[in-house]
């Protein structure tokens, strides 16, 4: 029988190269999405039949942060991971043969504004404001299951860099028309992941059946905004790049319909779990991650 993996919300940028990935190891992949070609949220029983004998499932679903934070944007971002993730401990509850291992994403952005010390998971502090309580709430739906049969893994992940899409798509952007410099006071500091690091930690994870909880997804060299931006001038052979001082930021986050806590908050995050545990980055220093990112 072929080997499967479930993929729920795994249209976006994250899912689609985990979905590229699984295929190429031979596995069949479903996904569950808003989206007409897949199976729906709303269908119970095909979200079983999916999970049963399937070896994996990896939670992704979430209305994008990446838009004002309005009352119903607000809601949208809290039901579109709230919901989907009760929806999924309740179909796998029904399934005879359920996956061994239950991902679900949730966000370094649990953690407060840190401009003094890192956060790991045992030490990290959680914050305030939105975000925060977004986060909270979301690993609180995904824990609230008492799966028998199924590991649970929450990982809180990072910014995201990889090709074609995520962020780098407009801090190339800025970069290409001149305006890479430094954002707001460009000390907050910059926690990333490279994409190929989250299926690594996934695969992993996969493998070692003696870990669960909450894992911190971002790589061990968090840098400032300031260096970030510097490095992808670098990669990019841009020499100049224009600041973009805070009222400037909150201008424009207006005009695109976005906020500037996506880039002003300091997120310092530390993979603390996943490197007692022996996982190796492959993509542990900025310069490394943006050379293979810039490759044609």
């Amino acid at each position: 029988m072929m080997k499967k993996v479930v993929l729920a919300g795994g249209t976006g940028f994250i899912g689609t190269y985990l979905e590229d990935k699984y295929r190429n190891l031979g596995y069949e992949v479903k996904i569950i999405s808003r989206q007409p070609q897949h199976i729906s949220w709303g269908d119970r029983t095909k979200i079983v039949e999916a999970l049963e004998n399937a070896e994996l499932l990896i939670n992704l679903a979430g209305k994008s942060v990446d838009c004002r934070y309005n009352e119903k944007n607000k809601k949208m971002i809290f039901d579109s991971r709230t919901e989907t993730t009760e929806i999924l401990g309740g179909a796998i509850l029904e399934a005879n043969n359920p996956p061994e291992l239950w991902i679900n994403s949730s966000t370094a952005t649990i953690y407060r504004n840190a401009e003094d010390r890192p956060m790991t998971e045992e030490k990290g502090e959680i914050g305030t404001g939105f975000s925060v309580e977004v986060a909270k709430e979301w690993e609180k739906s995904f824990f609230q299951f008492t799966l028998p049969k199924t590991r649970q893994a929450a990982l809180r992940i990072a910014i995201v860099l990889g090709k074609d899409g995520g962020v780098m798509t407009p801090f190339k952007n800025l970069v290409t028309f001149g305006l890479g410099g430094v954002q707001g006071s460009g000390n907050q500091m910059f926690s990333w992941v490279h994409i190929e690091d989250v299926y690594q930690i996934i695969q992993f994870l996969k493998e070692r059946k003696d870990l669960d909880g909450v894992f911190n997804c971002a790589a061990p060299n968090p840098i400032t905004n300031r260096e970030f931006m510097t490095q992808l001038r670098e990669a990019m052979n841009r020499k100049i790049g224009l600041p973009s001082p805070k009222w400037m930021l909150e201008l424009g986050a207006i005009f695109i319909r976005t906020e500037t806590e996506l880039i002003l908050k300091s997120r310092w995050v530390i993979p603390e779990r996943l490197e007692q545990e022996g996982y190796t980055f492959k993509y542990a220093r900025i310069d490394s991650a943006l050379a293979e990112i810039m490759k044609s």
